[in-house]
Parts: C-alpha cells; sequence; structure tokens
C-alpha cells in the first residue's frame, strides 16, 4: 500500500506483482527512460513521469482483455494519487479508454508508448543491435513498411506528436535519446 506519492521501488515492486515477462519489464523499463528523459527536457518532475512510465502497463501481462480497467483497479487499493492513475490511463486513450490526454505528462506517455516498440525493432535489425548509434532516420525507413512491427500503431504516434506539437523527427530523436539512458537495462546497448 502507497501512503502519499509513490516511489519507484515500490512501483516496480508492484509491476513484479503482476509480470514475469522479461519483454514487459524492458518495455516498462523503456517507457520509464523516455518518460524521464522528456521530464528533464520540460522541466518537469522526472521521478513522477518515470514512475508512471514504468506501471503503465501493470495489467497487461494478467488481465490483457480488460488493459487499463485492471490498473485503475490495482492502483486504487494500492492507494496510489489520482493524477498518476489519470495518466497511466491516459496512454490508452481511444483504444482502451476514453481518457483523452490533456497534460503535458499524459500527451507525453501516449505519444511515447508505441513508438519505443518501433525504436526497439529498428534497432534489433541493425547491425549493431543497438540504439546507442541509431538516428531517427533509421526508424522512418522502416514507418511505411507495415510487417515491420506490425503491432505498432503509427496513428496513435501521429497524434501524439500532434498532440505535444512536435514533428514526428523530433519525437523518434527523443524517444531514442531516452532509451540511450536505460540501454543496458533493455539489452539494446549493443556492440558499440
Amino acid at each position: 500500500m502507497v501512503t502519499g506519492i509513490p516511489t519507484r521501488e515500490e512501483a516496480l515492486k508492484l509491476f513484479n506483482q503482476y509480470n514475469q515477462s522479461e519483454s514487459l519489464l524492458k518495455h516498462a523499463f523503456a517507457v520509464e527512460g523516455v518518460m524521464r528523459y522528456m521530464a528533464r527536457k520540460a522541466g518537469e518532475d522526472e521521478e513522477k513521469w518515470g514512475i508512471i512510465g514504468l506501471i503503465h502497463d501493470l495489467d497487461w501481462e494478467k488481465y490483457p482483455e480488460q488493459h487499463c480497467k485492471m490498473t485503475e483497479k490495482i492502483l486504487r487499493e494500492n492507494g496510489w494519487p489520482e493524477e498518476y492513475i489519470r495518466a497511466v490511463l491516459s496512454h490508452g486513450w481511444g483504444i482502451v479508454t476514453d481518457v483523452e490526454p490533456v497534460s503535458l505528462l499524459e500527451k507525453t506517455i501516449f505519444a511515447i508508448d508505441e513508438l519505443t516498440g518501433l525504436v526497439v525493432t529498428s534497432a534489433l535489425v541493425r547491425p549493431s543491435r543497438s540504439v546507442m548509434d541509431m538516428e531517427a532516420r533509421s526508424v522512418k525507413k522502416k514507418w511505411n513498411d507495415k510487417r515491420f512491427a506490425a503491432g505498432v500503431d503509427r496513428s496513435v504516434i501521429e497524434k501524439g506528436a500532434a498532440m505535444l506539437g512536435v514533428s514526428l523527427d523530433d519525437l523518434i530523436t527523443d524517444c531514442i535519446m531516452g532509451m540511450r539512458e536505460v540501454a543496458q537495462e533493455i539489452g539494446l546497448k549493443g556492440t558499440i
């Protein structure tokens, strides 16, 4: 049970209670890393943004058919702040929730969640298998190939970039930069 503001340790412990998948944990770390990077860049609360990024898919492994709904229930039962819960729910806007991203934090997690998957897949086909030497153009080359990272909804990424008022290239660059900070944890340090 969280009393007040959750710590990263509390968030990770809760995440691990509901998830055993290594790939889902790496995704959580990737989103957390990008959220922390974006918070620093915007002069926002890095810890809060990172924790929300870490916990955003809390229910995905056990309750994929109730995605976000079970996360809301679990977070409420654990005494999480309303702002954190709302931000987590907003990442599923138009897909599994009707919680429209309004704050900069909410718009950011909505924009980068799907994008991290595309960046990971793009990195894994590089000779280096790394984000350390990757640039936005590497991701953009794969953008129109709908078979490549077929599960990534590019329209969500485009909508997120528009919400943030940034170009797709800038959003991809920011995503890569944030993922570089956690490259070791997400298995994308590669041979660099």
